[in-house]
């Protein structure tokens, strides 16, 4: 891709040439990363959600209470088969 010059506005705002806001499928709103390397700045697109680890996603559901035994488990499993049953 050729080079582009651009300006820095007063406000600090830099505009990026239409050509590459569409090869990156960046529209209007979209946010960015800004890096400072030794290479120079670095624009990448910021993730939709915050990065997490599984630890942070499942910890929440820890079971503190004892395993529950297959039979206890069947057995909970027909409880709730026979009470969406009475339902309908």
């Amino acid at each position: 891709m050729p080079s582009t010059t651009t300006i820095i506005s007063t406000k600090g705002q830099v505009i990026l040439p239409k050509s590459i806001r569409q090869s990156k499928h960046w529209a209007t709103g979209t946010r960015l990363i800004v890096e400072d390397t030794p290479e120079g700045v670095v624009l990448r697109k910021a993730p939709a959600f915050t990065p997490t680890t599984a630890d942070d996603v499942f910890s929440i559901l820890r079971w503190t209470a004892g395993a529950k035994s297959i039979e206890e488990m069947d057995a909970a499993v027909l409880q709730e088969a026979a009470r969406r049953d009475d339902r309908d």
